[in-house]
């Protein structure tokens, strides 16, 4: 089954998809997975090791320094897990977090109102930033944390040697920059007395300045870019369908949360993930031997009918799903992999839409402009313009 304009709802066009064709390598001998089941056992499978954003780069300082969780596989990967997962649970979110996300939607909303007029994805980046800090511990930073991380992320990826060349000296300036401006004064101030959030649970590791820096980036990327984004499609859906806005800003919390799943479903912000097998790994149809590079379709096997019923490109907030699958599909990944953060990014979404569409005289004035970073697999949308009356 191959993805049209006419069966989906998406946005973001993701090419050709395939939901539920077997899995096949290609020429080049990467394996694809495209139906759900495969792809969620290939996700969980303890025979693969994490491929991708970056993790070729990271691997050159292994060794020499710790890896950030994101690199680390096996037993010290679910250790690591096991002793942070407190600072993204449910109650956590709910009693540390939420009045946090409250006060911060305020501020950007009341911005929009000041200004008249504002890009959506620059509000949203805003409240990621410093949800995401917060959690973090990169709570002693001066003013302009956000935009250094923005230029920082905007750096990566180049189509020839030259431009790649000149962006890696940029990227270098911005991490820099972020160093000494925003992780270097957390850590010295928790080296001083320890707080309850991520940082000072590293340095209780013995880590190093350089390897906390490693791991406030991949959370950053993680915690603010791709909330950033889905923030951003998911206010995209509501302005262009009026049944759909309408349920949103009269359902109750639960209604809404299932909106913005079943739109996450349909919108993955990141529509591959890659993983290196490490044994022989056995799948329907076919025996992918150790070494493989596969390739899981997040964006096609979430449209897998068999996992998450018919008309699977519309936006049917509730719909029957197969047993075990969850409402946003893979969209948050799976097994030891799984986005740690979930449950903080669908809530900070739903405070921080919630408040915009009560907004008097709130109006979508453009669409916003669509890219790819396919060193990623990630849709990037910027200057979605917002105006009030």
């Amino acid at each position: 089954m191959t993805e049209t304009p006419l069966e989906s709802q998406r946005k973001i066009g993701r090419g050709e998809l395939a939901p539920g064709c077997p899995v096949h390598a290609d020429a080049d001998g990467v394996w694809h997975v495209q139906d759900f089941a495969t792809a969620r056992s290939m996700l969980r499978s303890t025979e693969t090791r994490q491929a991708g954003f970056g993790v070729e780069n990271a691997a050159k300082m292994e060794g020499r320094m710790r890896m950030p969780v994101l690199y680390r596989d096996g037993p010290e990967h679910r250790e690591h897990r096991r002793q942070t997962a407190k600072y993204f649970t449910p109650k956590r979110v709910d009693t540390a977090y939420r009045s946090l996300m409250e006060r911060l939607a305020d501020e950007q909303c009341e911005k929009l109102r000041r200004r008249g007029q504002a890009d959506l994805s620059q509000l949203s980046f805003a409240l990621a930033v410093a949800v995401a800090a917060e959690v973090i511990g990169l709570t002693e930073s001066g003013p302009g944390m956000a935009k250094r991380l923005d230029r920082f992320f905007m750096e990566r990826g180049a189509s020839n040697r030259l431009v790649a060349l000149i962006k890696e000296v940029r990227s270098n300036a911005n991490m820099a920059l972020f160093y000494w401006l925003d992780v270097r004064p957390a850590v010295n101030a928790r080296r001083r007395e320890r707080r309850d959030d991520l940082i000072s649970h590293l340095l209780g590791e013995g880590c190093t300045k350089a390897e906390i820096l490693g791991e406030c980036v991949t959370f950053a990327a993680a915690g603010m870019v791709t909330t950033r984004e889905f923030i951003t499609v998911a206010a995209w859906h509501l302005f262009t369908d009026d049944d759909l806005r309408a349920a949103y800003t009269g359902g109750d919390e639960k209604q809404r949360v299932a909106i913005l799943h079943e739109i996450l479903r349909l919108e993955p912000v990141v529509a591959n993930l890659a993983r290196w097998t490490t044994a022989e790994v056995a799948v329907p149809g076919a025996v992918i031997p150790p070494g493989a590079r596969v390739d899981i379709g997040v964006a096609a096997a979430n449209l897998d009918s068999g996992a998450v019923g018919p008309d699977a490109g519309q936006v049917c907030p509730g719909r029957s799903l197969a047993d075990g699958v969850g409402d946003a599909g893979l969209s948050f990944g799976d097994g030891p992999h799984r986005c740690p953060g979930a449950y903080i990014a669908i809530q900070e979404t739903d405070i921080f839409l919630t408040k915009l569409l009560a907004v008097p005289g709130l109006r979508m004035v453009s669409s916003p402009k669509v890219a790819i970073r396919p060193e990623i697999a990630s849709y990037e949308l910027t200057n979605l313009r917002l105006a009030v009356r």
